[in-house]
């Protein structure tokens, strides 16, 4: 399935239906009065979280969306047909964005939220509602309110727990392929990641979720490479886990490239959590280990772990210190999760 973070939406909400003006007249009645009903609400445009989505690419296909109009009110008192409502079924994590893509409307990040983002009209009264003693034959029925018809932008922010950050090749797709069942693309040139991908991870029967995206390089702020199109990604993330390919040949530089692309980026990703890790020390000696980890320290101020992708080295103590970072209320125990399922009375 393609990948697809944004998407532009046009919406219209149902207009509200039209009062009725009508008289009673049967026979044998000779005082029947106004009897005119009114009209129905118009439908309204909801934006509801669903599981089971991690793209836009519905909206690609489709871009509009229109809410049924309430029916017009019609006489014996008969009120109008409320207009049905149109609901977009988004992913988890989807912020709803108006015209200009800065005011944001809702952020929708639990399954289940749902917001109205176009409120049906209201339907108008019939000549039923302005009868009074003073006027018994009231000849004047409202109209039904307009419809509200605007634009707006749906973008998506995964929700994870860890989010990858990394030059091109430095080994986030094999990270995220061995530690989870997830199966990114590995190869051995830069860009192999096209597009976020997410991993369940495990570590001592607690699990979090990974994101990868694709590498930054230097000026990705501006448009170079991939850009900075999917760091909003790991925004919603409690850690971020920096990987940096011991390979390289400038393994500080590297890093200081990274950094540099996070604070061009602004907000507070820059100043989330952050775990610095070597990778790919099954390709260097004890001394090249020892040197390099020295050099990257010189300009990263917290404390760098090595780690081997490949060979699996190191990956326990990396996890270990993700999951120790991450706040409590996001970890899934799995043994609370066996011993609810235990405990569960028998279903054929």
């Amino acid at each position: 399935m393609k990948f697809l973070d944004l998407a532009k939406v046009y919406i219209r909400s149902g207009a509200g239906g039209a009062g009725c003006i009508s008289f009673r007249r049967e026979k044998f009645i000779e005082y029947g009065g106004p009897d005119g009903g009114d009209g129905g609400n118009g439908g309204s445009v909801i934006v509801e979280a669903v599981e089971g989505l991690n793209t836009l690419i519905d909206f690609r296909y489709q871009q509009h969306f229109f809410a049924g109009n309430g029916q017009h009110g019609m006489g014996s008192q008969r009120t109008g047909k409320d207009g049905d409502d149109k609901i977009l079924r988004v992913p988890v994590g989807t912020e709803i964005l108006d015209e200009d893509e800065e005011t944001l409307i809702a952020d929708l990040t639990e399954v289940g939220q749902r917001v109205v983002i176009a409120k049906g009209g209201n339907g108008g009264w019939g000549n039923l509602h302005f009868k009074s003693a003073t006027n018994q034959a009231p000849r004047r029925a409202n109209p039904g309110q307009e419809a509200v018809e605007r634009t707006i932008w749906l973008r998506l922010k995964l929700i994870a727990d860890v989010g990858l950050l990394g030059m091109p090749n430095a080994g986030k797709s094999t990270f995220l392929a061995a530690t989870s069942n997830a199966r990114p693309k590995v190869a051995d040139y830069p860009f192999t990641t096209l597009v976020p991908n997410l991993g369940v991870v495990g570590i001592d029967d607690v699990e979090f979720v990974v994101a990868d995206i694709p590498g930054l390089i230097a000026g990705a702020s501006e448009g170079r490479g991939l850009g900075d199109l999917f760091l909003g990604h790991v925004e919603r993330c409690a850690v971020l886990l920096h990987l940096i390919d011991g390979t390289s040949g400038d393994p500080a530089g590297d890093y200081q490239t990274i950094i540099d692309e996070l604070e061009a980026y602004g907000g507070a990703l820059a100043d989330k959590p952050r775990i610095t890790v070597l990778n790919k020390i099954d390709a260097l000696d004890e001394e090249e280990r020892a040197f390099l980890r020295d050099e990257v320290a010189e300009v990263c101020p917290g404390p760098i772990l090595l780690m081997s992708g490949v060979s699996r080295e190191g990956i326990p103590e990396v996890l270990r210190a993700l999951r120790d970072e991450i706040d409590e209320n996001r970890l899934r125990h799995r043994k609370e999760a066996a011993e609810d399922q235990e405990d569960a009375p028998w279903q054929p």
